[in-house]
């Protein structure tokens, strides 16, 4: 299997602009015969947690049927990120299409304290399986919360993705958790982060994976807009920039 995390520059709270952008990649990763692609953190927004309710979107919003109509046809499975509208509030969600199945929403469940006024905790037991392989996701703040990778580990995880939004603050920090999950389980992992403005500050880039020993073995840089791919049974990782 070929699992790709892209990294974008989303443009702040223009949902159409970041789909065509989101469109751009997914037919770089068709081309390149991606099986399975995770963009970043609330990547159709931007991670704007202020203007998040003003953004937010539902499962029928028009707008998602062209990720469904491109994973039906091309036999790709993609995950994009999203303000979606909860009963009592907005998650920070990750909307996934498969092909010919029914859409799917893994939304974050651990909430950074900043995010408390803005956002609700969401329902994050959905994880994936793709052929034989059982793929635990993550969004941002959820790779700090150690009860999160080793529940990923207790339901058979073997690869671990998560979907950041991190500035150039933060990322050492969170290269460093991720590379302890994917030692202290022995599970592949992969991160997809943004770069450019976000929430004022800037992102860092530097969309990464992750070997089952924990050593760091392919990384964008912290300005392009791309993919990351890695080749489960090669074990091998490609990068392709748009």
């Amino acid at each position: 299997m070929r699992i790709c995390v892209a990294q974008t520059k989303p443009v702040t709270g223009n949902i159409n602009a970041n789909i065509t952008n989101h469109l751009k990649l997914i037919e770089l990763g068709v081309s390149q015969d991606v099986n399975l692609m995770v963009f970043p953190e609330l990547s159709l927004t931007g991670y704007e947690p202020a203007l998040a309710k003003g953004l937010a979107i539902d499962i029928e919003d028009s707008r998602l049927a062209i990720f469904q109509e491109i994973s039906n046809c091309k036999n790709i499975t993609i995950g994009v990120g999203v303000p979606m509208k909860a009963k009592k509030g907005i998650n920070i969600s990750m909307v996934i299409f498969q092909p010919n199945q029914p859409i799917q929403v893994y939304s974050k469940g651990y909430l950074h304290s900043d995010e408390v006024p803005y956002f609700q905790a969401g329902d994050n037991s959905f994880s994936l399986r793709i052929d034989h392989h059982k793929i635990a996701l993550a969004i941002c703040y959820e790779i700090s919360i150690p009860a999160h990778s080793e529940n990923a580990f207790k339901c058979g995880a073997e690869i671990y993705i998560a979907s950041v939004a991190k500035f150039k603050l933060g990322i050492n920090k969170a290269k460093e958790e991720l590379a302890s999950i994917a030692n202290q389980y022995s599970m592949n992992v992969l991160m997809a982060n943004c770069t450019g403005i976000s929430d004022g500050a800037n992102c860092a880039g530097r969309t990464a994976a992750w070997n089952k020993e924990g050593r760091m073995i392919c990384e964008l840089d912290d300005v392009s807009e791309g993919l990351l791919i890695y080749d489960t049974e090669t074990q091998t990782t490609e990068k392709c920039l748009l």
